[in-house]
């Protein structure tokens, strides 16, 4: 007889809404709970009853953490809460510069860390013939990987009509690729090793659809399904995973936005908002999932939470939501000002 197990998360009241989503018919009050909840909270219940309740960022310490994209954003502050609480660090992006100005901060002042607890490692995720000797020198410099997480990316703003199948290609070995290579060389490990955590940097965007970004979409969707599947062969094992899906964040991300055209970048300076999350703010949620092992976590401003809560668990309502919000203004809602022809 099979027996069927179950994890922990899935016996906490509080789980994350979207693990929910598979369970057996949860009643509607459980979902209009959540909707509610979601007025006085910046991220997903289950994500702000751990803030509160959880494991606290510094237990941990010591984690040796690879974070990729880490030259800007919010790999760049993610690198510093996780400074902050103790983790050694590798920190990787195309950028040598930006990125030893990360390390910099990362160490001054900091009476937990030594210039050797953080490594710079120039690594263009794209370059997928380099992940081994990559993923070699980091084993090689601190005996051993706790935590990795996949945040190199790039957002898009185009329309889907006249975006070039090159631009698709080049967003998928970006966005997709790079992270599922790296990924599978540090499952081999932690695997041999008994135990290890994936993380990777969604969106929002890769939990419902959003206009005048369908390739980059498509790409956070595919995460998902990439992800999704490792979780469920992985079940019974010591590997955590989590996807972590900010929305609208305050990082200069509209600089080098893909449009449809192949080698072009939009070039427009992101708005300042205060309709955007901080980068601080959105890192330090992300350090949150990563200590309390949350598999998917949402973090956006209630606006924007709201807005997902309907389009992920009322599809009668978001069948009507067009005649209400037009493409438009979930591009202003995104980008604060206009950076794209939509008429």
């Amino acid at each position: 007889m099979q027996v069927l197990v179950i994890d922990s998360e899935t016996r906490d009241p509080l789980v994350e809404p979207q693990a929910r989503r598979h369970s057996k018919s949860p009643s509607s009050s459980y979902y209009l709970f959540h909707f509610i909840a979601q007025v006085f909270l910046d991220c997903d219940l289950h994500l702000a009853y751990k803030e509160k309740y959880g494991k606290p960022i510094d237990t941990l310490r010591n984690k040796v953490v690879w974070i990729t994209g880490a030259s800007s954003g919010i790999g760049e502050h993610l690198a510093y809460v996780l400074a902050s609480a103790g983790c050694k660090l590798i920190l990787s992006a195309r950028r040598e510069v930006e990125l030893l100005r990360v390390k910099e901060r990362c160490i001054a002042g900091n009476k937990l860390l030594t210039a050797d607890d953080v490594e710079v490692l120039v690594l263009d995720v794209v370059a997928i013939e380099t992940h081994e000797e990559a993923f070699k020198h980091v084993i090689n410099k601190f005996g051993k990987l706790d935590i990795l997480v996949n945040n190199a990316g790039r957002t898009q703003r185009a329309l889907w009509a006249e975006i070039e199948i090159d631009v698709d290609r080049q967003m998928f070995e970006l966005n997709v690729f790079g992270t599922i290579s790296l990924s599978r060389i540090a499952m081999k490990y932690f695997s041999k090793r008994g135990e290890g955590h994936i993380a990777v940097t969604s969106s929002l965007a890769g939990v419902m659809s959003v206009p005048f970004s369908a390739t980059y979409t498509a790409t956070k969707h595919a995460l998902h399904g990439y992800f999704g599947a490792l979780r469920l062969e992985t079940f019974g094992q010591n590997t955590k995973i989590t996807i972590f899906c900010p929305g609208p964040t305050q990082t200069p991300f509209l600089a080098e936005s893909f449009t449809g055209k192949s080698g072009e970048k939009l070039g427009e300076e992101t708005a300042v908002s205060d309709a955007k999350m901080s980068s601080e703010r959105c890192a330090n949620l992300f350090a949150v999932a990563l200590a309390n092992e949350i598999y998917e976590a949402w973090a956006a401003y209630p606006k924007v939470m709201l807005l997902v809560h309907i389009c992920a668990y009322y599809p009668n309502i978001l069948n009507l939501l067009p005649k209400f919000i037009s493409s438009k203004k979930f591009l202003d809602m995104r980008d604060s000002k206009q950076v794209l022809k939509t008429e």
